[in-house]
């Protein structure tokens, strides 16, 4: 994770001195060019790394800088911590190693800076489990860009939102709407949009905003809030409104993972194949999941997952002429 790995560069330059670019690489486990990127975003960031050519030469930090890291504002300490990244999961530079980095960050920071970079650390929340984990989503970077300036700037967004459509038939109409976002959660890949809209809890999937554009008004966030909690009980009504579908089938032993975030009801294990019972979406999303999985995957019920699996087959055969 970039942004552990620049704090780590930082503290290795405090506390080393002036130091190869070679040694640095071999310390952060890098390639050297990645080195120099790394050297060139913290300048860009403020942070006084200056380099000294010849064959003792190294990076060094300015005599008389030290890792409180004071110099910079909340938004620069934000910016320092996603800067690079690119892609989803990483558009935000966000996950375990980044929160940790987050905290150092902000604990650094003058009592009167700390205050906001802390809130906007709190609006991002990453976990593993999603709600259906459809692996053809991608959020579209300017989109993703748009939203998560208007979450940190805590200002209100308005989003054209294309919604899911019933299971197994095309996706439904868009329409436009104006929001106010309270966090963004990433899980299992996928990045959320928690937001109120016209006061009432709604929660949107960014993959499915065709366009976002943060405004020039204050959002109206509740006090207080607890992005863990919100995104739980959100997660949890979700999965009690959706009936599910459940498919038995079996696969090869060790190849559970192949499964991802899909809820596994249970799992047995008989002479290297194991037969799984497992919690699907609907009919669109099992099918979605397994077939990158076969001819792997056998599925023993239900009848009509299997007659799409063989329908999708067919299609494909008959494409090929």
């Amino acid at each position: 994770m970039r942004a552990d790995r620049l704090l780590a560069l930082v503290l290795l330059l405090r506390h080393r001195g002036r130091t190869t670019a070679a040694v640095l690489a071999r310390e952060l486990e890098v390639s050297e060019r990645t080195v120099l990127r790394d050297v060139e975003a913290l300048s860009a960031a403020g942070v006084p790394v200056w380099a000294e050519r010849g064959r003792h030469g190294g990076f060094a930090l300015l005599p008389g800088f030290t890792t409180d890291l004071t110099g910079l504002t909340p938004a620069e300490a934000v910016a320092l911590l996603g800067s690079g990244a690119t892609g989803t999961p990483g558009a935000l530079g966000l996950g375990p190693e980044f929160a940790s980095a987050m905290r150092k960050i902000v604990a650094a920071l003058p009592d009167a800076a700390r205050e906001r970079a802390g809130e906007a650390a709190g609006r991002v929340l990453v976990r593993r489990g999603g709600w259906l984990r459809d692996p053809v989503d991608a959020e579209p970077p300017e989109v993703l860009a748009a939203v998560q300036r208007a979450v940190f700037g805590a200002v209100r967004l308005r989003i054209r939102y294309r919604t899911g459509g019933r299971p197994g038939a095309a996706p439904g109409p868009a329409g436009e709407r104006v929001v106010d976002p309270v966090g963004l959660v990433q899980a299992s890949g996928l990045w959320y949009l928690l937001a109120l809209r016209d006061g009432a809890d709604r929660t949107y999937r960014v993959s499915r905003i065709e366009r976002a554009e943060p405004l020039d008004e204050p959002a109206r966030r509740p006090e207080g809030v607890d992005l863990e909690a919100l995104w739980q009980r959100r997660r949890a009504d979700f999965r009690s409104r959706s009936p599910g579908l459940p498919v038995r089938l079996t696969l090869p032993a060790g190849r559970r993972e192949a499964l991802g975030a899909v809820t596994v009801d249970a799992l047995q294990e008989r002479d290297g194949v194991l037969e799984v019972t497992a919690a699907f979406g609907d009919l669109a999303h099992a099918v979605r999941v397994l077939w990158p999985l076969l001819p792997g995957v056998r599925v023993l019920d239900p009848p009509e997952l299997r007659d799409a699996l063989r329908a999708r087959a067919r299609a494909v055969v008959d494409g090929l002429g």
